[in-house]
């Protein structure tokens, strides 16, 4: 049976943090020599993707409240389905855009 003993566990932590930490600097350098290899972005191209992120983000909300608006006067329930839907909307839009930043 082996026991770890505390300066054995510290050691097994900062092997863990320092392969992450190697992990991270390697996609910086990945993500810096891409950028030197592709170059410079066109201005429309950086609007473009202004204009799609937006969109990605307004979209959900308008949905979320035009649906919650709509459920609310069905039900007479208030303001409650639509402050609900426009927050979900809200966090489906941010995580789309999330998820899509973090790809490119």
């Amino acid at each position: 049976m082996v026991v770890a003993t505390g300066q054995e566990h510290d050691n097994h932590e900062l092997r863990a943090d320092q392969r992450e930490l190697e992990e991270a600097v390697k996609r910086a350098h990945s993500r810096r020599e891409h950028k030197l290899r592709a170059g410079e972005w066109p201005v429309s191209r950086g609007l473009a993707m202004i204009g799609r992120y937006g969109w990605t983000i307004v979209a959900p909300i308008l949905i979320g409240a035009f649906v919650g608006r709509w459920l609310d006067r069905t039900l007479h329930s208030g303001v409650f389905w639509s402050a609900a839907l426009v927050f979900v909307g809200a966090a489906l839009g941010f995580w789309a855009v999330w998820k899509r930043m973090s790809s490119e």
